[in-house]
């Protein structure tokens, strides 16, 4: 290669990597990803209706103290902690606690959770998150997820995986009633 190919092709290169730059380069918009819901932050709100239509928001719940659990049929820890956590909403439902048990109805079959609630006798709201908009919106990675939230729709604490048993459920439910 002579000198003015040698030249004409260091231009060359100059030149496209000056396009690529630029052509690449960020557009100016920029993408906040929330970060996940976490202890001493706000629950964030949704709506999600049972399999019999009933509506429910969680912010309708506002006052009470809140156990958003995220699960699935198939999912054996969520199948292993249901008793407890059914058993500690009968406890102290009367005092102002929920369960919101929203199941991942987008990765589930929805035949099997009619089954399921009947075999486990739960008796409080089965939600379907059928678009995964909750657990997009709570970034669930793993099921079971659970969000204990207080009186002031303010998250006291996060529990991820499972199976919880009735003395951890027993103790965050009585401290996010307590606040």
């Amino acid at each position: 290669m002579n000198r003015t190919q040698r030249i004409t092709f260091y231009i060359l290169v100059l030149i496209a990597g000056a396009l690529w730059i630029v052509l690449s380069g960020e557009t100016g918009e920029t993408t906040v990803k929330a970060a996940a819901p976490q202890a001493g932050f706000p629950a964030p709100d949704f709506t999600l209706k049972t399999a019999e239509g009933k509506t429910y928001t969680l912010s309708e719940f506002k006052g009470q103290a809140v156990l958003v659990n995220v699960w699935a049929t198939w999912c054996p820890p969520c199948e292993a902690e249901m008793p407890a956590i059914e058993k500690m909403y009968k406890e102290y439902k009367d005092q102002g606690f929920v369960v919101l048990a929203i199941n991942s109805t987008f990765q589930d079959d929805p035949t099997e959770i009619a089954p399921f609630v009947d075999d486990h006798g739960l008796t409080f709201p089965i939600l379907l998150d059928e678009t995964s908009d909750v657990s997009r919106a709570y970034q669930v990675r793993s099921l079971p997820s659970s969000y204990f939230i207080n009186r002031q729709g303010i998250i006291t604490e996060v529990v991820i995986g499972g199976p919880m048993s009735e003395a951890l459920l027993r103790t965050r439910i009585e401290e996010a009633l307590k606040q």
